[in-house]
């Protein structure tokens, strides 16, 4: 009996093509129009449904995305690039022609469409409407919270992950584009309802990120897969890791959708691949995971080598759809495009590269992949119920309009759970070079979001289900109570916030005119008020003791730190604060540290600040990724002597403050690296990895943390 037919939904935007990222940049978004051309060639525009994206507005990005970041990317022109130095070098953005990110025209349209197609797709999943949605525009798998990065700008791949999971427990990220998925990975690193899945190029290759045992931390922990590859990967070496590894991870999460980055950079003869995939090895991969009749969510990604991308794409979108695409490339695709003249077929020979996969270290690789996935929890069965949003924002939002979550597509709300972690054109295509914040999606975007509980089969509507009206009035009144409440919790904990501040000010006053007046230490002994004790989170009680004949070295103080707890603060003078503590604790001290490393550029602009302040001593030089080589990293935040003496909380809930913008777990990660320096720890590895795009160098430090 034939299988019946799937309802597929094809995302598309004429306008994508008339973007161009300019200055000879490999990236083209014109690849979706060749391939949607070729699709329409086939006849298959005829059995599919063809939408237009709504484009996404300012308040549905940044319910991912920072503020700052996405406003910078809806202002900046390249008539105003000279007067934005500043913060082009803060957003991994440049020139055209100098940069992977480069300022052109129309930046933020092109954004606001790709990301639109991806999202309308997650929906039409998620209401039923569709079993499969295409968006070969979208995939722009490097994107961070608060930074661009590798050819993306906007992240429409967390964007609709987040919105499928308003209606599902658990989502699967697949990653088959030759590079790491890393901007995916980070945003779900700290959560076990999104599981992230990457097959990729490891070594001295971009973003450099993606090792083997980098498998998620806290609640997400299991929940990170990656598979790293050697360059030369055919069919068989592909299916070989592949189809046993999602075999696995299909069995152990059961997801209720799935996303897939398929980025045709690992095709063989790709510009700037090292794979050596032919059409059907690469289709393979979402033919096996469509066996399993789950939902799926396909984008675009890498690719640059065009004719080959659009041929890639449009033969698995005939794949998808149980359609197996005659060779010959119809007449309308060759009167279009001269750009499949080379062959005039649709499928691509590969090459004779070497296969560098030695059979024995993919065995390897999938024995210890399988092993970690053994272990995980079972998949808990349970009603998914609704949480209500976070009303309250940040100080310098306070008395703004409440904003609607149904236009913002779930609302900035987040719950106190935030969680911190810590291209070718022409024929003649021969370039160019190209690491925020976890988020626990079961806290984030409020306004539809569901989480599941033990023990509740039965009582209430199933998983994705709307349930009946008065459940849903019922539900929302209960929701608003809880809304009240907490916004009742959280202005009571900024008073006392701003109480401890004050008297952590007040004891500190005291304290400088007792040295002034001789007394020495001994007047701040009984001054100290709870919550203001040195490197502390703020709240907790530090109990007044003797001065010393001379100064003592730091001993952590009040209860231990519960590095949970610290991932779920929304504020980086805490989270800084509460790493000085940590660094005093050799127990947890590096497990704080080495999931709070995110942005090479921050950590760099602190460690300038504090060396201009003459609290460090500078050991190395520094740069982004794909631009400038950095040779000192965060090992030049080691211990010389220098900062010891003024590693105190204050000082870095200031650095915190000034640095981050109060959000930016980067900040945190450099506060993290000059307490070690005040602890005598000296961290390892060089996080300033050099190189650009498809040449990006591993010291190899990197895989110590």
């Amino acid at each position: 009996m034939k299988p019946a037919e799937k309802v597929v939904s094809y995302f598309y935007d004429e306008d994508i093509g008339n973007f161009c990222y300019g200055g000879g940049n490999p990236m083209r978004p014109h690849r979706a129009r060749m391939c949607y051309t070729l699709v329409d060639s086939y006849g298959l525009t005829k059995k599919m449904m063809v939408q237009r994206p709504r484009p996404r507005e300012f308040e549905e990005i940044t319910a991912f995305h920072a503020d700052d970041y996405i406003n910078f990317l809806r202002g900046v022109t390249p008539n105003t690039v000279d007067d934005n130095m500043t913060q082009l070098r803060r957003f991994n953005m440049g020139i055209a022609g100098e940069a992977d990110c480069p300022v052109f025209d129309g930046l933020y349209e092109y954004c606001q469409v790709y990301s639109g197609g991806s999202v309308d797709g997650a929906a039409q999943l998620a209401s039923g409407n569709a079993q499969i949605a295409f968006n070969w525009s979208g995939g722009m798998h490097h994107a961070k919270r608060a930074e661009a990065s590798g050819f993306c700008y906007v992240n429409d791949i967390v964007m609709a992950i987040l919105e499928l999971l308003k209606t599902y427990a658990r989502v699967l990220y697949v990653d088959i584009d030759i590079h790491h998925g890393d901007g995916v990975e980070e945003a779900f690193y700290l959560t076990d309802r999104v599981m992230t899945v990457s097959f990729h190029k490891y070594g001295e290759f971009f973003p450099g990120t993606g090792a083997l045992d980098d498998i998620g931390y806290c609640k997400g922990k299991g929940y990170t897969v990656n598979v790293p590859l050697k360059d030369g990967m055919d069919d068989d070496s592909y299916k070989l890791v592949y189809e046993p590894i999602m075999q696995k991870v299909m069995e152990m999460f059961q997801p209720g959708a799935i996303v897939m980055c398929c980025g045709a950079d690992s095709l063989s003869g790709d510009r700037l691949g090292c794979f050596n995939l032919s059409l059907e090895g690469h289709s393979n991969c979402l033919e096996y995971l469509a066996k399993f009749n789950v939902p799926m969510l396909i984008l675009g990604g890498g690719g640059y080598t065009l004719r080959n991308v659009a041929r890639c794409w449009c033969y698995e979108t005939g794949r998808m759809m149980n359609i197996d695409l005659p060779d010959g490339l119809p007449e309308k695709a060759l009167d279009d495009f001269n750009m499949y003249l080379d062959t005039q077929r649709l499928r691509i020979a590969v090459s004779n590269m070497k296969n560098a996969n030695e059979r024995q270290e993919l065995e390897q690789i999938k024995t210890a992949v399988l092993e970690h996935l053994s272990h995980l929890p079972p998949v808990p069965s349970a009603q998914m119920a609704y949480v209500p949003p976070r009303l309250g924002r940040e100080k310098a939002e306070e008395g703004l309009p409440e904003e609607d979550p149904d236009v913002r597509g779930g609302g900035r709300a987040h719950e106190e759970a935030r969680r911190v972690r810590d291209g070718d054109e022409s024929d003649g295509e021969e370039g160019s070079g190209r690491g925020g914040f976890g988020d626990d999606p079961s806290s984030l975007h409020g306004g539809k979001m569901y989480r599941r509980f033990p023990g509740a089969e039965g009582a209430g509507a199933p998983v994705g289900s709307r349930g009946a009206e008065q459940q849903q009035q019922q539900q929302q009144a209960e929701d608003m109570q809880g809304v009240q409440t907490q916004a009742q919790q959280q202005q009571a904990q900024a008073q006392a916030q701003a109480q401890a501040q004050q008297a952590h000010e007040a004891a500190a006053a005291a304290a400088a005119a007792a040295a002034a007046s001789g007394a020495g230490p001994a007047a701040e002994a009984g001054g100290r008020a709870p919550g203001s004790g040195g490197g502390g989170v703020a709240g907790t009680s530090v109990a007044a003791t003797a001065p010393p004949p001379q100064p003592p070295r730091p001993e952590p103080s009040g209860p231990p730190l519960d590095i949970a707890a610290l991932a779920r603060s929304q504020q980086v003078a805490t989270v800084a604060a509460a790493v000085a503590a940590a660094a005093a604790d050799p127990s947890t001290r590096l497990a704080v540290m080495q999931h709070l490393v995110a942005n090479a550029q921050a950590q760099q602009q602190l460690q300038q600040q504090l060396a201009a302040r003459g609290e460090i001593k500078m050991e190395g030089g520094g740069g982004g990724y794909g631009a400038t080589a950095n040779g000192g990293g965060m090992a030049a935040f080691g211990n010389d002597g220098s900062g010891a003496a003024a590693a105190t909380a204050a000082r870095m809930q200031q650095v915190g403050e000034g640095l981050a913008d109060g959000q930016q777990a980067a900040a945190a990660a450099a506060a993290a690296a000059a307490a070690a320096a005040a602890r005598g720890v000296r961290l390892p590895g060089n996080m300033g990895l050099p190189g650009g795009y498809g040449s990006l160098g591993n010291d190899g430090q990197y895989d110590q943390y």
